[in-house]
């Protein structure tokens, strides 16, 4: 999967054509979508904003065709299990398949409450996501006990959890766990500093791919064969990884829109106002990146 960026003119309007265009490239591409995440600024957009992004990501992939959708839920009063409920209905009725962000609310719960909170959230649905989001990414991230992931491993609508430590120690103890409580259990890692995880047993959902999906496609086709050739392109990949997720790691997303401005798929590289920025000169090492990948 890839997070899909959420692009912007430059007086800081949605730039709604260009991203039903990344949208429709991702699919046509063979990765599943997902939107209202943290690439997609899933923690500055409004309810409604959110609910537009589902529409329009909607009516870019047709009927029928699978996505992924954040459901955040930070900074709103009510009963937790309501509010959750209430952003995966959304998800839901948009056809698409609800993955659940992280509140600073629970942070201090103990272990069986988190649980029992997902338990109640997946109750109504088929199908389920997980979200553990490292701190480095947004403050409403947590990174989840052993206690915390087998509980979350037992509820059968939870059909898998995006993992962003930025840590293969922590990712590879997640893929341990699956093999030992629940094999079908998908880990799907967000580590954008270590993509090679694949070869170790995580699925991806990464931010990264937002950046060129065409070119995680021809890397996965390219592992799936057997071919030399994904050694080259998973190491170009993780060049642009390396420079986009350094320090501070939020403004991945400003480069981002420089890379996708880059490639004229986008009309301006400004990001959402508040996100954080790179400096001027991101441009010089985002073409940098899009050279080794052979897109000039």
């Amino acid at each position: 999967m890839a997070a899909c960026l959420l692009p912007y003119e430059e007086d800081g309007r949605i730039a709604r054509e260009a991203f039903e265009d990344a949208v429709r490239r991702t699919g046509e591409a063979g990765l599943k979508c997902a939107v209202n995440m943290d690439t997609g600024y899933a923690n500055y957009l409004t309810d409604g904003e959110r609910a537009d992004v589902l529409s329009w990501t909607r009516g870019a992939l047709g009927a029928g065709k699978p996505f992924v959708a954040g459901v955040f839920v930070e900074g709103l009063e009510g009963d937790l299990p309501d509010l959750y409920r209430r952003g995966a209905d959304e998800v839901v009725e948009a056809g698409g398949t609800p993955i659940v962000f992280q509140t600073t609310r629970f942070h201090e719960w103990p272990a069986e409450k988190i649980v029992e909170l997902y338990q109640q959230i997946c109750e109504p649905y088929e199908s389920v996501l997980g979200f553990e989001l490292g701190k480095m990414f947004a403050p409403n991230g947590m990174i989840y006990s052993e206690e915390i992931i087998r509980g979350l491993m037992g509820i059968p609508s939870l059909k898998g959890i995006k993992h962003s430590s930025l840590s293969r120690g922590e990712e590879l103890k997640r893929l341990a766990l699956r093999d030992e409580v629940r094999p079908d259990f998908k880990i799907y890692t967000g580590n954008d500093l270590g993509i090679d995880m694949i070869e170790y047993g995580s699925d991806y959902l990464l931010g990264l791919a937002a950046f060129c999906p065409e070119k995680f496609a021809e890397r996965d086709r390219l592992w799936a064969e057997g071919s030399d050739e994904y050694f080259e392109l998973n190491d170009a990949l993780q060049y642009l990884g390396n420079l986009a997720f350094r320090d501070s790691v939020p403004a991945y997303k400003h480069s981002c829109a420089v890379f996708q401005h880059l490639l004229g798929r986008i009309p301006s590289s400004e990001p959402h106002p508040l996100c954080p920025r790179r400096p001027e000169w991101e441009v010089e090492i985002m073409n940098d990146c899009a050279k080794r990948l052979g897109y000039s």
